[in-house]
């Protein structure tokens, strides 16, 4: 049976800039406020003007993950587009990105795993390459949520954290069994679904589009219990953590990076301080981008990959909590 590895990596970000300043001058909050509770400074905005689009982000990530790899579209058996925001109710943005670029008629596959989307992905891609049907294969996590947020006072909690943005890797089969993807741990808890939500539009109401049948703390909106989220992250992720390593035969110490989802700093500080992970070893990079769900993980991984932070060889573990609740991890020899 074949390993997949990661053998290209890219990110992408759009150009406008958004700042907890610029956030007070449109609803009640502060620089101060936003940084205490999230350690968000700023986010990453897409800017229709010019053009952005979830797909259009996912592009350029895709192109630079190709060219790191030494790979052309051609040469992709699979598309596996993990987004919570498409840019469609449907098709997914799958299909878009294959449109795009000059991608054979592959499979696209639109993944909803929210927070943990990237994470449910890279196992999905590893399967196909396990099982031998598929050599390479383009994994994504591309969001857009600025333009699906509630900005006013009453929104506020929420829309703070998200920012947009893309990140994606290159798998390709590998004979090699001490390298790449060790394993990959996948989880939910749906009685916990409406406590990290968008409720509408949906399928299910009698008329979809109608607001009195939006039910109170459910509507267009996210709509977060953020403190019941919180704990629930900082308990589920450490947990899936020593699941990866409990499976592989390693203790925390062995690890030699941890990219966790950057939903919130103090849950990556929860995280670091339950494992006596120095500040070198565990990826921080929400004060500049936000929460952009699927695309998180792949963003922090790039940049500590082009920092050289994660090395050939390293033992990394990815891990990952959302909406759903859903939660995951992978250990990765680099």
């Amino acid at each position: 049976m074949k390993n997949s590895k990661i053998v290209g990596i890219g990110f992408h970000v759009p150009d406008k800039i958004v700042t907890n300043e610029d956030l007070t001058k449109i609803m009640n909050t502060t620089d101060e406020w936003i940084q205490e509770r999230t350690g968000i400074k700023q986010r990453h905005y897409f800017d229709p003007e010019k053009g952005d689009t979830n797909y259009g982000m996912a592009v350029k990530a895709s192109q630079i993950a190709l060219d790191r790899a030494g790979l052309n579209p051609q040469d992709i058996d699979l598309i596996v587009y993990a987004t919570l925001s498409p840019d469609y109710y449907f098709p997914g943005s799958g299909v878009l990105l294959q449109r795009s670029m000059d991608f054979r008629n592959i499979a696209a596959i639109d993944l909803r795993a929210q927070c943990s989307g990237f994470i449910y992905g890279l196992s999905v891609a590893d399967q196909f390459i396990k099982t031998g049907m598929y050599k390479n294969v383009l994994l994504v996590g591309s969001e857009i949520h600025s333009s699906g947020l509630d900005y006013s006072d009453a929104g506020r909690h929420v829309s703070v954290i998200f920012g947009d943005g893309a990140g994606a890797v290159v798998l390709t089969a590998t004979n090699d069994t001490q390298k790449g993807v060790l394993s990959t741990h996948l989880h939910c808890e749906g009685k916990f679904a409406e406590e990290l939500a968008v409720i509408y539009p949906h399928t299910s109401g009698k008329n979809k589009n109608n607001p009195e049948e939006i039910r109170p703390g459910g509507g267009f909106y996210p709509v977060m219990n953020g403190s019941y989220v919180f704990k629930h992250a900082v308990t589920r992720m450490p947990e899936a953590i020593m699941e990866a390593l409990e499976t592989n035969g390693y203790k925390p110490e062995d690890l030699d990076y941890i990219v966790p989802h950057q939903a919130n700093a103090r849950i990556t500080q929860a995280i670091q301080q339950k494992f006596g992970f120095p500040d070198e070893k565990i990826a921080s990079n929400i004060h500049n981008y936000g929460n952009t769900t699927a695309a998180s993980i792949p963003i922090a991984l790039c940049e500590a990959y082009e920092s050289g932070k994660v090395k050939e060889g390293d033992l990394v573990c990815l891990c990952a909590f959302g909406s759903g609740f859903t939660w995951a991890s992978a250990l990765i020899r680099w």
